[in-house]
């Protein structure tokens, strides 16, 4: 009940915070283009970073037995696999999609500072909000959209196990802890593209 009630309040406050302008505190800002978007949408679907990460989520997963229905054998895996997948390409898709009616980047700008609780600041920040067109940084809509969206319409296809409103629910927290963890990624590892 509290990780429900704790996810929702998060949700809210990221819907009130206001727009604000680019700081110096993020690289500067390029519009995202169509075909940018579509390049976007592959690489954060199958691209390595995020087949890799699948690999591991679903070896985790095999290696628990969660979910039950699935077994702990190859098959299993494959499985979970590919129920990742069609996941994270609906939670991508619905964001690239609305991200694009609403004028909203999806992808992820590093910070500018060089001291790494900043960045690790910077990096939550942007978990919950996006860049738009004219470089002003508001409530990543789409992204909320794409990530509760996807993981409620997920339970059509998902096992019994884990098709319920408490598993989309903590499917949704676990997407957005994701997101997190790739950002602070971004941050700390990938600083050689500044």
């Amino acid at each position: 009940m509290v990780q429900k009630s704790s996810l929702i309040a998060a949700l809210l406050c990221g819907l009130m915070l206001p727009a604000y302008a680019a700081s110096s505190e993020s690289a500067p800002y390029e519009p995202l283009s169509g075909p940018g978007r579509v390049r976007w949408f592959a690489m954060s679907t199958v691209g390595p970073r995020s087949l890799a990460a699948g690999v591991v989520s679903s070896a985790w997963g095999t290696a628990r037995n969660r979910p039950r229905e699935y077994g702990p054998h190859w098959e299993g895996f494959s499985k979970r696999y590919g129920m990742r997948l069609t996941g994270v390409a609906t939670s991508n898709g619905i964001e690239a999609g609305l991200g694009a009616a609403w004028g909203e980047d999806p992808r992820y700008v590093r910070s500018a500072d060089k001291r790494s609780l900043k960045r690790i600041g910077h990096a939550a920040r942007m978990t919950l909000m996006a860049y738009r067109a004219d470089g002003t940084v508001a409530p990543a809509y789409a992204r909320y959209s794409g990530i509760a969206g996807s993981n409620f319409l997920q339970n059509i296809w998902r096992v019994q196990s884990q098709n319920s409103v408490q598993a989309a629910l903590t499917r949704t927290a676990l997407g957005f802890a994701g997101k997190f963890v790739s950002n602070v990624f971004e941050e700390s590892f990938r600083r050689d593209r500044h």
